[in-house]
């Protein structure tokens, strides 16, 4: 009787590492999957930056300094060698493309131009999309790393060389801060 009681008991422990294990893989796939959306939506970015700054150049021609810098970010991060130096510069080309957009108030004729208000929709849009892939790639991330880190799971992550995985963050702390917003006075 007592072999049978440790036998079920090895088997219990066996099945648990299984289905723990089975949750870890789980977990793992979904913060790639995660890390995929964030993926496609940096790259509509990528497509339509150099139409942005295309539009803008033609009438800021004396702003080549923020022209420069948002191709530059681009080609650099096509060479990222991870997920973390990917995210820092994506957030600096993030604050690049506001430059441009900040340089077209400036310039009337530009901010008229429908080329321009268009992509600028087009940016805004996949700006939108990005920050919702960053939210479902951060829960997945929060998720799979509570998982590793919780007991029993830490037992079996650690058996299997399951390692935390970075958030998505914003880099910088005047990025969190909210904005000022001012109520013109009624007239």
């Amino acid at each position: 009787m007592g072999l049978l009681i440790v036998i079920a008991l090895i088997f219990a422990v066996f099945f648990a590492g299984i289905v723990i294990y089975n949750q870890l893989v789980k977990y793992s796939f979904l913060v790639k999957e995660a890390w995929a959306g964030i993926d496609v939506q940096l790259k509509r970015r990528h497509d339509l930056i150099p139409s942005l700054v295309e539009s803008a150049k033609g009438y800021a021609k004396y702003e080549q300094g923020v022209f420069e810098k948002v191709t530059s970010l681009r080609a650099e991060i096509v060479n990222a060698k991870n997920n973390k130096q990917a995210s820092g510069l994506e957030n600096d080309l993030s604050r690049a493309i506001k430059s441009i957009f900040l340089v077209a108030e400036n310039y009337p004729n530009l901010k008229a131009s429908q080329n321009f208000i268009d992509l600028q929709k087009n940016i805004s849009l996949v700006e939108d999309n990005i920050q919702m892939a960053r939210r479902y790639y951060n829960g997945t991330v929060r998720d799979y790393n509570v998982a590793i880190q919780s007991f029993p799971g830490v037992v079996i992550a650690n058996l299997f060389r399951f390692s935390p995985i970075d958030f998505f963050e914003i880099e910088y702390s005047t990025e969190r801060n909210s904005p000022d917003v001012e109520f013109g006075s009624k007239q």
